[in-house]
C-alpha cells in the first residue's frame, strides 16, 4: 500500500508506518538536521530506510498533492506540536508553524484512502477544543476550505452547519505510547479518518500493553526480575501502585496482553556507554524539582525536546543506587524504537531534539497496522461486491 508521509522529522512514525507495511513515495521534512540523519541511514542501507524516496529538504507547502491522487492510500505525518505544546507559548492557529492547514491540503489534494495524524496531548484539552473541533470537521469536509478574510471561527461555524456526514469519518483519540509497546510515558492525540465512500466505521484502537501486566509479572510472579537476572524487589507500600498490587494480587487472575516495556527492557544488553556508536556519556545530570529522571523498571518519562535543546534534568536515567546520568543518543534511540544501526550524525544536543520530537515507532506501527487492518477489510467488500 502506497503513502505519503509529511513532518517526518527524523523518521519515528515513517518507520512504523513502513514496518505496518506501507510504502512511501513521498517524505517530506524541512529541517536540514533531520533531513541529514534521514539521508545519513539511507545510505547504510538500513532495512525499510534504504527505499525512502527522501533526496534533500522538503516544504510541504511547496508540494502539489494533486500527481498523487487516486494513487496514494494513506497521507499520515505530525504537524509541528509547538504551537500547542505545554512548554511553548500556545498560540495554536496564530502561531506561524502551525501547518495543519496543510496537512488538511494534502488530504484535499491527494485524496488518499485514509490518514493518520498525530500530536501533542494538549491539543486535545480545553485551550484548543475549538481547534481541535475546527481539525476534524475541515478534515471530514477537506474540501469546504477557508474563505479569504474568513475566521477560523466563521469556518469552523460554516463547518458545523454542513452535517458530520462528509468525505472522511474522522476518529479522534488520546493515546499513550506505553500501551503500544514503547519504552516511554508518551502521550498523543490521533487524528485517524477513513474515507466514507469505504463504507467502514473506525473505532477505538485497543492497547495491547498494560501497565497491570507489568506490575503483575514483577511483583505476583516475579518474571520480570528473572529475565533480568535480579533478586526479586519487594513491591512499593505506598503510592498508586500499591493499591494497585494488592488488587492484582487478590483476583489472581493475570491481566491480558503484554508488560509495559521499561527502561530496562529497552536497554538490555547494551551497557554502559562506551562511546562507540552514539553511546556516548553526556556530563552535567542532576536532579531538581520537577525533574527527576526515569527509573528502570518503569518506561522512561517523554523525551523531551526543548526550545534551545534538552531541559537540564530530564532525559536521563536514574541508576540502581540512585545516581542519575544523561541518555546516550544510542539509549534514547533505542527508547524511540529506532534500530542500533540507524546512526545520528550531529551532536547529542541536536540530536536528543529530533529524537525528543519523534513518534515511537512502537506506536507508529501499531496505528499503521490499524489503518491498515480497515484498509484491507474495505479492499475485501469491494472485491466481493
Amino acid at each position: 500500500m502506497l503513502s505519503a508521509e509529511l513532518f517526518c522529522g527524523c523518521g519515528g512514525l515513517a518507520l512504523g508506518m513502513s514496518r505496518a507495511g506501507f510504502e512511501h513515495v513521498v517524505l517530506a521534512e524541512w529541517n536540514n538536521d533531520a533531513v541529514t540523519t534521514l539521508l545519513h541511514n539511507k545510505k547504510r542501507r538500513i532495512k525499510h530506510i534504504a527505499q525512502w524516496p527522501v533526496t534533500g529538504v522538503t516544504d510541504v507547502r511547496d508540494v502539489s498533492w494533486t500527481s498523487h491522487a487516486g494513487k496514494i492510500r494513506v497521507v499520515s505525518g505530525g504537524p509541528p506540536c509547538q504551537p500547542f505544546g505545554i512548554g511553548g507559548k500556545k498560540r495554536g492557529h496564530e502561531d506561524d508553524r502551525d501547518m495543519w492547514p496543510e496537512a488538511i491540503r494534502a488530504v484535499r489534494e491527494a485524496r488518499p484512502d485514509a490518514f493518520l495524524f498525530e500530536n501533542v496531548r494538549n491539543l486535545a484539552g480545553p485551550r484548543f477544543q475549538s481547534y481541535l473541533e475546527w481539525i476534524a470537521l475541515h478534515l471530514r469536509h477537506p474540501d469546504v476550505v477557508r474563505r479569504g478574510n474568513e475566521t477560523y471561527a466563521g469556518h469552523l461555524e460554516r463547518l458545523s452547519h454542513i452535517g458530520r456526514e462528509g468525505d472522511y469519518r474522522v476518529h479522534i483519540q488520546v493515546v499513550n505510547a506505553a500501551d503500544y509497546g514503547a519504552p516511554q510515558i508518551r502521550h498523543r492525540v490521533l487524528i485517524f479518518g477513513i474515507a466514507s465512500d469505504l463504507n467502514i466505521i473506525p473505532d477505538t484502537m485497543k492497547p495491547t500493553h498494560s501497565r497491570d501486566r507489568l506490575l503483575w509479572d514483577q511483583y505476583v510472579t516475579g518474571t520480570y526480575w528473572d529475565r533480568h537476572g535480579m533478586p526479586c524487589k519487594q513491591p512499593p507500600k505506598t503510592g498508586p501502585n500499591a493499591s494497585r498490587i494488592a488488587k492484582l494480587k487478590a483476583r489472581k487472575n493475570e491481566p491480558e496482553g503484554r508488560p509495559w516495556v521499561t527502561v530496562r527492557d529497552a536497554l538490555m544488553g547494551l551497557g554502559e556507554p562506551d562511546g562507540v556508536n552514539n553511546h556516548v556519556m553526556q556530563s552535567g545530570a542532576r536532579v531538581y524539582p520537577g525533574h527527576t529522571g526515569s527509573p528502570m523498571d518503569l518506561p522512561a518519562k517523554a523525551l523531551k525536546a526543548g526550545d534551545h535543546g534538552v531541559p537540564g534534568g530530564e532525559n536521563m536515567a536514574v541508576r540502581d543506587d540512585g545516581s542519575v546520568r544523561y541518555f546516550t543518543t544510542r539509549e534514547a534511540a533505542r527508547l524511540v524504537g529506532l534500530p542500533d544501526n540507524y546512526v545520528f550524525p550531529r551532536s547529542w544536543t541536536e540530536s536528543m531534539r529530533q529524537l525528543g520530537n519523534a513518534v515511537p515507532t512502537q506506536l507508529g506501527e501499531a496505528a499503521g497496522l490499524w489503518i491498515r487492518h480497515f484498509l484491507m477489510q474495505a479492499d475485501k467488500l469491494q472485491h466481493a461486491a
